[in-house]
């Protein structure tokens, strides 16, 4: 996870279980860095305007203003597993971290009560799909880093190249690519994530060209966009 979705994330966790507080060393362990690093962050969003106070005591740690709070979310058990099973499925996909951290901010706003009916549905519920190998955070990132990447690509003639490239977009089915600007060939490309060896994201910001369906090799209404009501 790179520093800007954690300040969200943090953010986020803060307000799930306001007022009461989380300490450092619990967000630490919950983001898998540092406290020094957690600390820093806080401090920096503390700082941006966040309405984030410390609470002293043997039991304090970090709150988040009530007034900043979501309400509990009305969802019903059936809707909260119907949902898991859908972020369920982002596994191997640039979404699956976002999906799993989603999924826990949604049952944090969750009245306990629902939330323990949930996880007995749960139990009676098994999914059966092949094990997806994970997208390099690199690569995850890409579109909303706005970072140009350096990839070592292997081709359907198993010939690697090293290639620097714009993000632009992602391409799902069976198969996940990376939509980019190659400036290798100077053209669009799509990347097969499986056939990616090497992703480095390099400091360079870029400004993310737009493309038209027309220049994917696809039948267009083969493509949708995911529903967003």
């Amino acid at each position: 996870m790179n520093r800007t979705d954690r300040l969200y994330a943090l953010v986020e966790e803060l307000r799930a279980v306001a007022p009461r507080p989380r300490s450092a060393r619990w967000l630490a362990g919950r983001f898998e860095v540092s406290t020094r690093t957690i600390e820093r962050d806080l401090s920096a969003l503390q700082q941006s305007g966040v309405p984030i106070y410390a609470e002293p005591g043997r039991t304090g740690g970090y709150c988040l203003d009530r007034a900043h709070t979501l309400p509990p979310v009305n969802l019903t058990p059936a809707e909260a597993i119907a949902m898991a099973v859908a972020l369920h499925q982002l596994g191997g996909t640039p979404f699956a971290e976002a999906g799993r951290t989603g999924l826990h901010k949604l049952l944090n706003v969750m009245p306990p009560s629902d939330v323990d009916a949930a996880r007995d549905f749960a139990d009676r519920v098994h999914l059966v799909r092949p094990p997806m190998p994970a997208v390099p955070e690199p690569i995850a990132s890409a579109l909303t880093a706005s970072r140009a990447l350096r990839l070592t690509y292997v081709d359907g003639k198993g010939e690697a190249t090293e290639r620097v490239v714009e993000p632009m977009g992602y391409i799902g089915g069976r198969r996940w690519y990376l939509l980019a600007w190659c400036r290798l060939r100077e053209a669009a490309r799509a990347f097969r994530f499986d056939r990616i060896t090497e992703a480095v994201q390099l400091d360079e910001p870029v400004t993310p060209r737009p493309f038209a369906r027309d220049q994917l090799d696809i039948p267009q209404e083969m493509l949708s966009g995911p529903p967003l009501p």
